[in-house]
C-alpha cells in the first residue's frame, strides 16, 4: 500500500503512541478523577454505615443486657416475695388447722364426758333396777321354795352381798 509505505515507521509508532496516551490520559482523566473518587465516597460511607449499625447493635445489646439484669433481679425479688408469702400462708393455715384440730378435740372430749356419765348413769340406774328385779325376784323364790315370806330389807340385803363377790 501506497499510504503506508509512505510514512515512515518513526512516524507511525510516534502518532499510536500519542493516541494511546491521549486515550488512557482522557480515561485516567474521566475514571480515576471523575468516577473514583465517587466510588471510594460511597465505599466510605457504607463503611461507615456498617459500622454505625455495628456500634448501634452493640449499644443495642449491652441495653437489652442490662434490661434482662434488671428484669430477673425483680424476677427473682418477686418469686422470693411469693415464697414468702406461700410460707406465711401455710404457717397460718397450720396454726388455724391446729386451733380448729384443738377445738375439735376439746367437743370430742366433752361429748365423750357426756357420754360417759350418760352411760355411767344408765349403768347405775341399770344395776339399781336390776338389783329391784333381783329383790323381787329373791323374795318371790324364798316364798315359792320356803314359803316363808321375806321382808324387802333382808332380800335388798342378801341381793347386794351377792352382787358384790
Amino acid at each position: 500500500m501506497p499510504q503506508i509505505g509512505q510514512l515512515s515507521l518513526d512516524w507511525y509508532l510516534v502518532s499510536q503512541i500519542f493516541w494511546l496516551a491521549l486515550v488512557f490520559g482522557a480515561i485516567f482523566l474521566f475514571i480515576g478523577r471523575g468516577m473514583l473518587p465517587k466510588v471510594e465516597a460511597t465505599v466510605e460511607a457504607r463503611d461507615r454505615k456498617i459500622a454505625d449499625d455495628l456500634a448501634a447493635a452493640k449499644a443495642a445489646r449491652d441495653a437489652s443486657d442490662a434490661i434482662e439484669a434488671d428484669w430477673r433481679a425483680r424476677v427473682n425479688a418477686a418469686r422470693a416475695d411469693a415464697q414468702g408469702v406461700v410460707a406465711t400462708a401455710k404457717a397460718k393455715a397450720a396454726k388455724d388447722a391446729e386451733k380448729r384440730l384443738a377445738k375439735a378435740n376439746s367437743e370430742a372430749e366433752s361429748r365423750l364426758a357426756t357420754a360417759e356419765a350418760e352411760i355411767t348413769q344408765a349403768r347405775n340406774s341399770a344395776l339399781a333396777e336390776i338389783e329391784s328385779v333381783a329383790v323381787e325376784v329373791t323374795q318371790d323364790l324364798v316364798t315359792r321354795l320356803s314359803g316363808t315370806k321375806v321382808n324387802v330389807a333382808d332380800a335388798a340385803r342378801a341381793v347386794k352381798a351377792g352382787l358384790n363377790v
